[in-house]
């Protein structure tokens, strides 16, 4: 998750992120079993805690998206074990007030009301011998989180909430499809680099311009990756992965980008696959909460 992606705080589900019943505690071990011995899709939730972190460095991986890598002692204890979890930026209030959310029981957070503005990225790498995290931030036009990855000062600190836990896909399946755009490169370029050497995957990546493919993916003898670029028109997203050709055995669809350009493979999908939806984002819409 690369763009704008304003996050208030729902209302609490029964088993879900927010959830301070469910047991938090030692999640990597859980996930780890799941990767190797699950099903299906699966919700394994972390214990959410809140931290101050600096910002260590600033790098361009194209024109349009730029790493910002976080990090210091504040990141002891960071859990993240699914390729795709994700943490909220908390950003001062216009006054330069800062609002945080505070620990709660259970293993949660208590957010001030009203929310703070925040906004969620997802986690690309993180280093726990050289308390490091990296994420990376699509640029675009007025878009807050993405105008201060650009602008911030070296060494300049931000509060960074989560991950609240892994919505966790098995590496049982026999084949993968992802259908993604740019925002989704973190995701799937992390989840190349941790599934197994012998994955079979076809994935789809749709940008907006060109530049956008000279994001690095992990080459993989079994995985083939269809490159799509609109320059300014229709998506070609679901029409491409709806044609590729079924694979034998049990198959996973990872769909995470512009929530309208993948609407279309859900009833797809239905009775043909298991399958994880994320809409990062929607044209037109303003902190977007899929």
């Amino acid at each position: 998750m690369t763009t704008e992606h304003s996050h208030p705080h729902p209302r609490v589900r029964r088993g879900g992120p927010d959830d301070p019943t469910v047991d938090r505690s030692d999640p990597g071990p859980k996930v780890a079993e799941h990767h190797r011995a699950g099903t299906a899709l699966a919700r394994i939730p972390y214990p959410i805690e809140v931290r101050t972190l600096e910002v260590l460095a600033r790098t361009w991986i194209n024109p349009r998206m730029v790493r910002l890598t976080l990090g210091g002692p504040g990141l002891d204890g960071f859990h993240t074990h699914q390729a795709d979890d994700h943490v909220k930026l908390v950003f001062p209030d216009p006054d330069g007030t800062l609002r945080p959310p505070v620990p709660a029981p259970g293993g949660m957070l208590t957010w001030p009301r009203p929310s703070p503005l925040s906004r969620v990225y997802t986690v690309r790498r993180y280093d726990a011998a050289a308390r490091e995290l990296d994420l990376d931030f699509v640029v675009h036009e007025g878009g807050h989180a993405s105008g201060w990855a650009v602008s911030v000062p070296l060494g300049e600190r931000i509060t960074v909430a989560g991950p609240p836990g892994a919505k966790s896909f098995p590496h049982t399946y026999d084949h993968y499809l992802f259908a993604v755009d740019a925002t989704a490169l973190p995701a799937l370029a992390r989840w190349l680099e941790e599934s197994p050497q012998d994955v079979s995957a076809q994935v789809v990546l749709e940008t907006d311009e060109e530049c956008e493919h000279a994001y690095p993916l992990a080459e993989r003898p079994g995985v083939e990756v269809i490159r799509l670029t609109r320059a300014g028109g229709p998506s070609r997203l679901a029409g491409t992965v709806r044609g590729l050709p079924a694979r034998p055995g049990r198959s996973f669809l990872f769909a995470a980008g512009e929530s309208g350009d993948i609407k279309p493979l859900r009833a797809w999908s239905q009775d043909r696959c298991d399958a994880l939806f994320t809409g990062y984002w929607k044209r037109g819409v303003a902190g977007l909460e899929d």
